[in-house]
């Protein structure tokens, strides 16, 4: 995410109360779809979600001209960019069927290894041996925390680096598209493509022997509100960085990691342990100094 264009005040004293809230909103969110994981499969989950974001990203188009945020530029990049949000979605909610808040969160924070080795492939950007150790670093923490060939390993801990790894995918299509579309048109492109995703994935999970689960009236409104207020969130997420600039944001977006720990604690009872703790702050480490290598490229450093 750039800065905020020239002529624009900085205003991080604004965009770190939103950044915060919005941080606060999507703990909450998952906190939300892990308690529904208990009664929904995820593709379930993951349709009810988007349902609720389809229908607000289709707000804009009810004003008069609004049908012109559907004409875009780089459709093949926007269809790759709805697939990599979409894939980071459900494979996050899975995780969360299957692991502590605090676990899936802080694995999924290795997203920025993922941006970097992505951006080298795909954007021919130049990594040095900096950002290669930081990338050593996230990976060290992740393998912390999950621990293969230990008892407490299970192949659910790789759910949240595959969604991390959509994830980062998304992202790195993003900077390929630049300014090429304003940033309604990727909305919508994006809760279109994800609608449309997940709702072949319902019959096509009845159709591979999935389970598929017939929701009542509070689960339907337990989901719609998951999409609504994750939704939210990513609004209060694109008014911070329009107050900010995001190598200010950016060590604020760990705070997630807090959160999600102490709603997983108070909700679900669950306690990480030293290992996770030490994990999470190895990959924390990594993705800020990621964060500080990039300001500096921005720089020209």
């Amino acid at each position: 995410m750039s800065d905020p264009p020239t002529g624009r005040r900085d205003d991080p004293m604004r965009g770190i109360p939103l950044l915060l809230t919005a941080i606060a909103l999507f703990s909450c969110s998952d906190a939300m779809a892990k308690y529904l994981g208990r009664s929904l499969p995820a593709p379930e989950i993951a349709w009810l979600r988007y349902l609720a974001f389809f229908g607000l990203a289709l707000l804009p188009l009810m004003r008069r001209g609004g049908s012109g945020l559907l004409r875009t530029r780089a459709p093949r990049l926007q269809v790759l960019r709805g697939f990599g949000v979409v894939g980071s979605a459900i494979l996050f909610i899975m995780a969360l069927q299957s692991l502590p808040m605090a676990e899936a969160t802080s694995l999924s924070f290795v997203s920025p290894v993922f941006v970097t080795v992505l951006s080298m492939i795909f954007l021919k950007e130049r990594v040095g041996w900096r950002r290669w150790s930081a990338i050593a670093a996230g990976l060290a923490g992740m393998l912390i925390i999950v621990r293969p060939g230990s008892d407490v390993f299970t192949p659910a801990a790789l759910l949240p680096a595959a969604s991390a790894a959509s994830w980062a995918s998304a992202l790195v299509v993003t900077r390929k598209m630049g300014t090429l579309d304003p940033p309604q048109t990727t909305l919508l492109w994006t809760a279109s493509v994800g609608f449309v995703v997940t709702s072949l994935l319902l019959p096509a999970t009845f159709l591979f022997g999935g389970h598929l689960a017939m929701p009542d009236a509070g689960q339907i409104g337990l989901g719609l509100l998951i999409g609504l207020v994750s939704s939210a969130a990513q609004y209060l997420v694109v008014l911070a960085f329009r107050s900010a600039p995001a190598t200010v944001l950016a060590p604020f977006s760990y705070a997630q990691l807090l959160t999600s720990g102490l709603l997983g604690l108070v909700v679900f009872g669950n306690v990480p342990d030293g290992w996770t703790l030490l994990g999470a702050a190895v990959i924390a480490a990594s993705g800020l100094y990621t964060a500080h290598r990039e300001r500096v490229r921005s720089r020209g450093g």
